[in-house]
């Protein structure tokens, strides 16, 4: 058996003790095939209750790709003019917690390959994590730059070229730190049919907004993808400016 495998099981075994408030965190790993590991945290969060949607399924198509066979699903905001993509893997189960990421566009990196972020590795390790589990879904969420579009995400770059880090560029700009939003993407997973998830994020606002919509985010996953000198000081700046939930040396 794999050790995604193990870690299903493991998680299914203890989700009476998860849905407690008494649970206390562990840590486990799951590692895709290419050896790459992401460490798992419980949660004890409850969910909130599950309102009306605010978004709409308008495509779906088969998506081979490099890392396996998903299904690339179309969604648009009744709201505003956001649109999601999903990949999804495998069938979607209200009771059972399956592999999520809400993962927020970033040209750059998931395009271009920049080493600014670790954004595009971040990507393709979820991809890849989901891939050898055998179900999941990536919501791929288009707000450039956490919500400031890729022209001033450039700027931004520019001050950052200058000594400027993430949030200082941002407000130099008279620009939101961050402006994303992420009840929408919950309500996408929540009309795939999940119910139940292990999120792969270090943004506790992520988790914060899925539980508020009515997800129960069993576990965290922390993505472990290789680091680069050039994103060493963004990790950090994320951590100890952000909060967010990030390992750096």
């Amino acid at each position: 058996m794999g050790s995604a495998s193990c870690v299903e099981n493991i998680m299914l075994a203890g989700a009476s003790e998860v849905g407690s408030t008494d649970t206390l965190p562990i840590d486990l790993e799951t590692r895709g095939p290419d050896g790459k590991q992401g460490v798992v945290h419980s949660i004890s969060h409850r969910p909130g209750p599950v309102r009306q949607l605010t978004v709409e399924h308008v495509a779906d198509a088969r998506l081979p790709t490099e890392m396996g066979e998903f299904r690339i699903v179309g969604y648009r905001s009744l709201t505003s003019t956001e649109e999601f993509v999903v990949l999804v893997r495998g069938q979607l189960r209200p009771d059972r917690p399956s592999l999520v990421r809400v993962h927020s566009q970033c040209l750059t990196g998931d395009v271009f390959g920049s080493v600014k972020c670790d954004c595009g590795r971040q990507l393709r390790a979820a991809m890849k994590l989901i891939a050898a589990e055998g179900h999941g879904a990536i919501v791929y969420q288009q707000q450039e730059g956490r919500g400031i579009g890729i022209i001033n995400k450039i700027r931004a770059y520019a001050l950052q070229d200058y000594g400027a880090d993430t949030v200082e560029a941002n407000e130099l700009l008279g620009l939101e730190v961050d402006r994303r939003r992420y009840d929408q993407c919950a309500e996408v997973l929540l009309d795939l049919g999940l119910r139940r998830v292990r999120l792969m994020t270090n943004n506790p606002l992520k988790i914060q907004a899925l539980e508020q919509r009515g997800l129960e985010v069993v576990a965290r996953v922390s993505l472990e993808v290789e680091p680069h000198d050039d994103f060493a000081r963004y990790l950090s700046i994320k951590k100890e400016r952000m909060g967010h939930l990030i390992n750096v040396a």
